[in-house]
């Protein structure tokens, strides 16, 4: 199917995942955009999962990301919540499966010890300095995160809400009203 260019496009959603001094913290905004207009302001797309020990934040299609992760809850459950190894299962299993490999979506999950960034085109990626990011406006959330680690003692939760909310006076696609989960 053509997909049409004059359709407006929904852009949404800035999550953030920080990891600092055995803490790990995750963010979200909560805006939803279709086109020029603000659809939603209050979305939440940061979620605990695998009771309550696996954090997950999601970009894109809403619903495409709703399918990877009840996939992706599959397979921590199957792999008794190894989380290196689900994320690996769900990324081959995305990239490969007939249905699976159209959804457009990104996922970022983490644990007390791991943290990886997953794509549909078999991209299982870990941070190395402690941060991931995902959505519309991850690259400032990005870029302010690094600056808050390398140049302040605030802790993982500060740097994420700190870091998001400079986000959003920045992207047009994020806002300020930010869901917070930490491990």
């Amino acid at each position: 199917m053509k997909e049409h260019s004059n359709m407006p496009k929904i852009r949404s959603t800035t999550v953030l995942m920080v990891q600092k001094d055995g803490e790990i913290a995750m963010a979200g905004d909560g805006q939803v955009t279709l086109g020029e207009t603000v659809m939603k302001g209050n979305a939440r797309k940061v979620r605990r999962i695998y009771n309550g020990t696996v954090l997950v934040g999601f970009a894109g299609a809403t619903a495409d990301a709703f399918s990877l992760l009840t996939k992706f809850e599959a397979k921590l459950e199957q792999y008794q919540g190894q989380l290196e190894r689900a994320s690996i299962e769900l990324s081959k299993e995305w990239r490969t499966d007939k249905y699976l490999r159209h959804l457009e979506a990104l996922l970022i999950v983490a644990d007390k010890k791991d943290a990886f960034l997953i794509s549909g085109k078999g991209d299982v990626i870990a941070s190395d300095e402690g941060l991931l990011a995902v959505g519309s406006g991850s690259m400032f959330a990005m870029a302010a995160a690094r600056a808050l680690v390398k140049h302040t003692s605030l802790s993982a939760k500060e740097v994420a809400i700190e870091a998001l909310t400079i986000a959003g006076e920045i992207c047009i696609y994020t806002n300020t009203n930010i869901v917070l989960e930490e491990l």
